[in-house]
């Protein structure tokens, strides 16, 4: 990992863009800060992080606000990486049989979120380790947003996650509910109830079926990206109590 631009947040943030080989990456951490923070993971959508950047950063100056370092990375194939033709093609895909009305296959969906979330998880894991390697930055380590596929497989993989805040809105493969019944870490669920992308009864089913003995599904009236101020002030809650 390195570092390729700072700059200070009205004198409480402090933003560093960072490059870990081809992944781009942003790390935020409390200027004030006498002592290793605790980390939330922010993912993003893959819409690309200067598509993102406006609400990545509000979540991490809020967290800012209660102690917590945050960091996020580019997806595979969006931002500024390689185009990943395979992912193109699948969201082409899906476009096209939600422009003609029919239902979103298993197949399609499959294709657009499995292999994101075989590339996507080991890049967040070598994240995490040139992160916690950072002197500014210590344990515990939280992890918040979507896609919910790859937080899932997260849960299930990486032993330094304590808890997460899992953003239903995509798509979810099959396979990932098996994924699911093996999460055991602590879990907070935000549901937009009349998100236009998102199968609700898919979203409802995979909460049901994490295996976590605390989890929480917080649903709220409105679209995708109308998640109210209130529950991102819960969400903010819920890591706090499990990372302090």
């Amino acid at each position: 990992m390195h570092f390729t631009s700072e700059q200070r947040l009205d004198d409480a943030v402090l933003e560093r863009e960072f490059a870990l080989g081809e992944i781009p990456g942003i790390l935020w951490t409390p200027a004030s800060a006498s002592a290793p923070a605790p980390l939330i993971l922010l993912s993003p959508p893959p819409l690309g992080l200067r598509k993102t950047y406006p609400r990545l950063v509000a979540r991490a100056r809020h967290a800012a606000e209660d102690g917590f370092a945050t960091a996020t990375i580019e997806l595979p194939g969006s931002g500024d990486r390689p185009r990943w033709p395979a992912a193109e093609q699948a969201r082409a895909d899906l476009r096209r049989a939600i422009k003609a009305g029919e239902p979103v296959s298993d197949e399609i969906i499959d294709a657009l979120i499995l292999p994101l979330v075989d590339k996507s998880v080991p890049e967040w894991q070598a994240a995490l380790d040139a992160l916690l390697s950072l002197p500014e930055i210590g344990g515990p380590v939280g992890y918040s947003g979507g896609v919910i596929s790859i937080g899932t497989r997260l849960a299930v993989v990486e032993p330094r996650i304590s808890a997460a805040v899992l953003f239903a809105g995509s798509f979810v493969p099959r396979a990932m509910f098996e994924e699911a019944r093996q999460v055991t870490i602590p879990l907070h669920v935000l549901l937009q109830w009349d998100d236009e992308g998102n199968d609700r009864q898919a979203a409802l089913d995979l909460s049901d079926a994490f295996g976590s003995k605390e989890k929480t599904l917080h649903a709220n009236m409105g679209g995708h990206t109308g998640v109210p101020q209130s529950a991102g002030d819960e969400a903010g809650r819920f890591l706090a109590r499990h990372l302090k």
